[in-house]
């Protein structure tokens, strides 16, 4: 049951940006995304990643891998579009 619980919050969580990431890829309209959520975001998931590979646990690593590959497209967005407004 933990495992389940686990892997359901990491995917979750993992995916919650996915929206925002095609609302802005759409719109190209980044005007309401803050740049520095997106790096202390960025930040935290990537000591999670350093974290799940102290504990040698995959499900963090994973999940977190793609929310910091989410984040930093949708960074890479907030930097090509907000110069173009």
């Amino acid at each position: 049951m933990e495992d389940i619980i686990g892997t359901t919050a990491g995917v979750l969580t993992s995916v919650a940006m996915v929206p925002q990431l095609l609302k802005v890829i759409k719109e190209k309209n980044v005007e309401d995304i803050s740049g520095l959520m997106l790096g202390v975001l960025i930040t935290g998931l990537s000591l999670w990643v350093w974290y799940g590979f102290m504990k040698g646990e995959w499900p963090i690593i994973l999940s977190n891998s793609f929310a910091i590959l989410v984040n930093l497209i949708l960074a890479f967005c907030v930097f090509k579009f907000k110069h173009k407004n």
